[in-house]
């Protein structure tokens, strides 16, 4: 089946491991149809835009799209997280943040003594409201009295859908589900998540829940991650927590993301976790490993279920060969030669037992 796939390469590393993740999606799925866009901060000092007007209905055509990461010196962040990334997610449903966090073979983590069977959690992030809100503004500017209002959004559906999509993962995998809550702060926002996450709780009696106060949660992580499994939280919290979790099992430039929308009605769009880090774009020595393991949850969202397997595997068996690594691993070789290591493997034919 041929599939018609959009890139948004974007700014800094993001071109750079960008061109790998294709070079990887190309080993193992020949005959896909790309599509690249050139929306990215160096577009909008150009033209005042992220993207152009008709952004959306472009994408729209597509059967899934791969985002580099964008963010550039001299465009403040809320320019390009706003201008491109957001409106996306909302334009196409996107309303899953799926953030899978996991010690990959041949790779180190932060805290002593950790195993990979330590150290494999699913964040389920909400990706569409909460605190990721246009509501507000700033008032009497300039004034004494000024002040900044910023408003929180969780609606019914928001929050019985993601709730409800995280216990059907923890059902898939160990059957063990841990909501983020801060329902001693927030004195109606989590105290509203929480009365919807207990009465979905009796639908799933097979899986075992817990709530836990995110400051809590995020000393867990660190703590005692081998007593975490799924993760669901709200739009801030899932972004906090799954950066921390992402340090610990390895850094960022291993962790992959998607945004997903469920219904399939519009295309969803996968991501590694990892900024653009302009200060080492174009200098080849980013890992691509997260924008790979984006494009192998692009495969498996599109049913490619061996292919996105490959990838997979391939990256576990480079890394745990520990021959070809970038800086940041202890290596020295380039972006380019990890991602075509991790190509040449993953086109390579499975030998079964």
């Amino acid at each position: 089946m041929s599939y018609s796939i959009a890139t948004i390469p974007g700014d800094g590393i993001g071109v750079d491991v960008t061109a790998e993740a294709v070079k990887v999606l190309d080993a193992v799925l020949p005959g896909i149809a790309w599509t690249e866009f050139d929306w990215s901060c160096e577009q909008y000092l150009r033209t005042g835009a992220m993207m152009t007007p008709d952004g959306p209905r472009l994408l729209a055509e597509f059967d899934a799209i791969l985002l580099g990461a964008v963010g550039f010196p001299g465009v403040p962040d809320h320019i390009s997280l706003w201008g491109l990334l957001i409106p996306l997610r909302r334009a196409f449903g996107q309303y899953v943040n799926l953030r899978p966090v996991r010690l990959l073979p041949g790779t180190e983590s932060a805290l002593r003594d950790r195993t990979a069977t330590d150290l494999d959690i699913l964040i389920v992030r909400e990706n569409s409201e909460g605190e990721y809100s246009e509501i507000g503004g700033i008032h009497n500017p300039g004034r004494p009295e000024e002040f900044v209002l910023q408003e929180s959004v969780f609606t019914r559906v928001g929050c019985e859908r993601i709730i409800r999509y995280a216990f059907d993962r923890a059902r898939e995998r160990s059957g063990r589900l841990c909501s983020a809550t801060k329902s001693n702060g927030l004195i109606h926002s989590m105290p509203y998540w929480d009365n919807i996450f207990v009465r979905i709780s009796t639908e799933y009696p097979d899986v075992t829940t817990r709530q836990m106060h995110v400051d809590a949660l995020a000393a867990e992580i660190v703590l005692h991650p081998d007593r975490l499994d799924v993760i669901v939280a709200s739009n801030l919290f899932g972004d906090i927590l799954s950066d921390l979790a992402a340090a610990v099992t390895g850094g960022l430039g291993l962790a992959p993301s998607g945004n997903i929308d469920p219904t399939r009605t519009g295309p969803s769009m996968f991501e590694a976790v990892h900024g653009s880090a302009p200060d080492i774009a174009g200098q080849g020595i980013a890992n691509p490993v997260a924008q790979i393991l984006a494009g192998a949850m692009l495969l498996d969202h599109l049913g490619e279920k061996s292919a996105a397997a490959a990838v997979d595997r391939a990256v576990c068996e480079v890394l745990a060969e520990g021959s070809v690594r970038t800086p940041d691993l202890g290596g020295t070789n380039t972006t380019a030669e990890l991602g075509s290591a991790i190509a040449k493997r993953a086109a390579e034919p499975t030998i079964s037992a």
